[in-house]
């Protein structure tokens, strides 16, 4: 198999344009890796893009000598991206493929054996679909045409229905010699400028030939597409077709599709000024104006309108009056669709801004210092809006921090910390007004975001089981939940914090919308950088832990396919076999309410529930040791440098179940923090045998801290609160891993405080 190394010349170069695309990128390098056919190289040209997508691209050029990464210094745009890659490939055939797309299944394999059949030619036209985040797949408009083509071989003046194939460079292949040596054709500048490169291509290719076989999924970014951001760039597409017709004009015997390029481009003009996403209102008369004038500069003698509704819209631009227009496509829409934009429009505002009272707020002013902080659903002071909240009144005391939480958790709210009721007259003032909005999960769907508003979505943990619409295809995961409206709830984000570049990555990926991810790590977890070793022992003498145990926190996380608690230990067997030596504190997780068998446990003396502790991560700061499953838990506590067991008894039922973004039983770097067991039997012979406390735990525990402890310094909070409250540069700079200083174990704790015995020499002095 040739490499993508030395002198070897691959059959396909895949050349792949990166720009702000960190959610998607591994989805499209690993659809190409693991393609059946693997004569291929992958260009991936990073458009200096500000994201993680260079060092992405490093990461798998280190484990695969295919990928060919090139780095721009400035950003030049899609074009120039293109251009590189091409020039940079040395395959037989360059395929196109943008980074937010994948190739699908076999796409290279049936590629390589069309051209084989046809013998080479200029271009291999591709079929393709559309994917849509709801896992909609729509089949391409070229399909049945594709599939009529067979093996024939042709020009497009021979051929020229296949000029009406949506036009873009992704969806055919071009032969390096045809393409780089003998035409030398490079993009130009602005977007729509697939269109001018397809005809181009097309019109001069003396070879064209055709595959049916779906070779792309052509992505339908929910949002983050340039092309479905609205602005003047759009306003670029009329001197690319103006281009177009210049070449039309210098070569006369293409005259014969002349008519049919004028329609595709006309047809290009209606169908971007009908779009919102990318004409805003003010511009449209412009837009439409300039449009009319292209018409009749380009329209060709004896043009033919087409029949129906888009021979009326031809008219209509060629009279050149917006408000003729405007109005004819006003009087066309039906009373359903009227309807439709009615219902859009009052469920964007929320139901309860009919509420006569929230109504009455939402028209008074944002008021600037004020912030709203919630986290779990309203069940109290807790996890991260808790740590900004507190660092917002050290270095940001003049806004005023006020806190949503449910009436039956009002007495866990601590003293001198002003809260609100869920849905009490003062909460609508609240949410109506405050400048900040912090949570670690989502406001309820009544909630009216205005555009004053500043949304910090803090989450409160990383993802190891999948997450937002990646739950659909996990029915256990997804009963009862409305993607929709979820997508609606994230809609309103503005900042997503996150604590390492795999949370970041999966959060843009799994909630298509426009918010901007900031990289400063877990506010909760700077505690465990700051925390002194008087501080941990404290803690364990109001926990109830004797001196000299060892404390083991198990912290088991809630399965989707059970209902109810199901204890996955037998804990007496468990602690009867780790001897008195040990102490277990249990967590359940907070959907589940107190369990008897638990409390049955704790009264025997035989374990510590300590499921309604409230600072969790005194728990972690008191442990020794944590057993836990698939619970986020596992990415804080491997802040505190501690040995971590995986017990995934139901490993198998609970990755098909409810999906994972990796195998923490691996074994593989990155992956597994430290000792596992799938069975009761093998978690007791972890801590009887030591494995627990290995040295090879300690070697998994470090890859683990290296990819998921990534931005957790101690500082978190401080550059959350400078950035958001403050409008400063977040400061101080993330610290390097192995310059951290994670609060001191118990253990090494209780080492450093023996007593040092006298040494052999000033023993004989004191005899």
């Amino acid at each position: 198999m040739p490499l993508a190394n030395g002198n070897a010349s691959p059959k396909i170069s895949v050349v792949v344009p990166v720009y702000k695309v960190q959610g998607y990128l591994r989805a499209c390098l690993d659809s190409i890796l693991s393609q059946s056919f693997q004569d291929f190289e992958i260009v991936a040209v990073d458009d200096h893009s500000p994201d993680s997508c260079g060092r992405i691209l490093d990461e798998y050029a280190a484990l695969d000598d295919r990928v060919v990464p090139v780095h721009f210094e400035e950003n030049r745009g899609i074009g120039k991206a293109r251009d590189a890659g091409a020039l940079k490939a040395r395959g037989e055939y360059i395929l196109f493929l943008d980074s937010d797309d994948t190739l699908a299944d076999g796409a290279l394999q049936a590629i390589a054996e069309r051209l084989e059949v046809t013998d080479n030619p200029d271009i291999l036209l591709l079929n393709h679909v559309r994917t849509y985040w709801n896992n909609r797949v729509q089949a391409s408009a070229a399909g049945e045409m594709l599939t009529e083509a067979g093996t024939d071989v042709f020009t497009a003046l021979e051929r020229p229905e296949y000029l009406n194939m949506f036009a873009v460079v992704w969806n055919r292949a071009y032969r390096r010699e045809f393409y780089v040596d003998d035409h030398n054709f490079t993009f130009t500048d602005g977007i729509y400028e697939d269109a001018l490169m397809v005809y181009k291509t097309m019109l001069t290719a003396e070879r064209i030939a055709a595959t049916d076989h779906v070779c792309v999924e052509y992505r339908q970014r929910r949002q983050g597409n340039s092309m479905r951001t609205p602005g003047r760039k759009h306003f670029g597409i009329f001197e690319q077709y103006a281009r177009l017709f210049q070449f039309l004009d210098e070569r006369p015997h293409l005259e014969p599709v002349r008519a049919l390029l004028f329609e595709r481009t006309a047809s290009h003009f209606l169908f971007t000024l009908a779009r919102e996403d990318r004409i805003v209102p003010k511009d449209r008369a412009e837009f439409f104006k300039l449009s009319a004038a292209n018409y009749k500069r380009f329209k060709p003698k004896g043009f033919v309108v087409p029949e129906g509704t888009q021979g009326t819209r031809f008219q209509l631009l060629e009279r050149g009056s917006y408000t003729t227009y405007a109005a004819v496509m006003a009087a066309g829409n039906t009373r359903r669709q009227v309807i439709q934009r009615a219902t859009k429009v009052k469920t964007k505002l929320g139901k309860t801004a009919y509420n006569r009272l929230y109504r009455l707020h939402l028209r008074r002013p944002v008021d600037e210092n004020l912030a709203v902080y919630a986290a779990y659903w309203n069940r109290g002071v807790a996890c991260n809006p808790a740590a900004v909240y507190h660092k917002a009144k050290e270095l940001a005391p003049n806004v005023h921090g006020v806190w949503i939480v449910k009436k039956d958790a009002v007495d866990s709210v601590p003293e001198g910390i002003d809260y609100v009721v869920a849905n009490s007259p003062r909460y609508w003032e609240v949410m109506a007004r405050a400048k900040y909005l912090v949570n670690n999960v989502n406001f309820p769907n009544n909630f009216v975001k205005r555009p004053e508003q500043v949304h910090l979505q803090t989450h409160h943990g990383t993802p190891l089981k999948q997450m937002g619409i990646d739950q659909q295809k996990f029915p256990a995961a997804a009963k009862n939940m409305s993607f929709v409206k979820m997508l609606e709830r994230a809609d309103k984000w503005d900042l997503s914090l996150t604590s390492n570049q795999h949370s970041t990555e999966i959060w843009e990926r799994v909630y298509p919308c426009a918010f901007e991810a900031v990289e400063y790590g877990y506010p909760r977890n700077d505690v465990y950088f700051r925390t002194t070793a008087d501080d941990v022992l404290r803690i364990r003498r109001e926990l109830g832990i004797e001196d000299g145990k060892t404390a083991i926190l198990y912290c088991p996380t809630v399965r989707d396919y059970q209902k109810g608690y199901v204890p996955r230990i037998d804990l007496e067997r468990f602690c009867r076999e780790l001897g008195p030596d040990y102490v277990v504190l249990v967590r359940t997780h907070y959907f589940y309410g107190a369990d008897p068998r638990l409390e049955a446990l704790q009264e025997r003396g035989l374990i510590k529930d300590v499921s309604k502790y409230p600072v969790v991560e005194d728990l972690c700061l008191a442990a020794d040791a944590l057993i836990t499953d698939y619970s986020s838990i596992m990415f804080d506590y491997a802040c505190l440098d501690r040995p971590i067991v995986t017990y995934a008894d139901d490993w198998e039922v609970y990755r098909k179940a409810r999906g994972v973004y990796f195998d923490v039983l691996s074994g593989e770097p990155g992956e597994t923090p430290g000792a596992t067991a799938t069975s009761e039997d093998e978690l007791i012979s972890v801590f009887r045998s030591g494995a627990w406390n290995s040295d090879q735990a300690a070697e998994r525990r470090a890859a683990f801290r290296e990819r998921f402890v990534q931005f957790d310094d101690g500082n978190a909070a401080e550059r959350v609160v400078r950035r958001l409250f403050l409008g400063e540069e977040p400061s101080p700079a993330v610290l390097p891993l192995d310059e951290r200083t994670p609060a001191p174990a118990p253990a090494a704790i209780a080492m450093a405080r023996i007593p040092r015995q006298p040494t052999g020499e000033r023993g004989l002095i004191g005899a």
